[in-house]
């Protein structure tokens, strides 16, 4: 296999796992559970919230230094925001215990 090869298989397996953590971050918003699992997923909310706000507006001020259109891909944002849920949900779990 050529080295090309390779990479192509190692990027399609990671956007195996973006589109598995976009799920994943649905599924878990979707659950029901008991109060100290609702904390927990409001805090990774809440958190992630504040991350893809804090985002959007470094894309706002860019563009607007640049005066350029904004070009926001869809699909970076979606998985930027389920891979810090993710991290964030890991994080909460382990401190509250879930």
């Amino acid at each position: 296999m050529s080295t090309m090869t390779i990479l192509l298989w190692i990027f399609g397996i990671f956007l195996l796992a973006l589109i598995a953590l976009d799920v994943l971050m649905i599924i878990s918003l979707l659950k029901t559970g008991d109060e100290r699992r609702q904390l927990i997923v409001w805090k990774a909310s809440t958190f992630t919230l504040l991350i893809v706000i804090g985002g959007l507006i470094l894309d706002i001020v860019e563009s607007i230094i640049r005066s350029e259109a904004m070009l926001i891909n869809p699909f970076v944002k979606l998985s930027v925001t389920a891979m810090v849920y993710f991290l964030t949900l890991l994080y909460y779990k382990k401190k509250y215990g879930d």
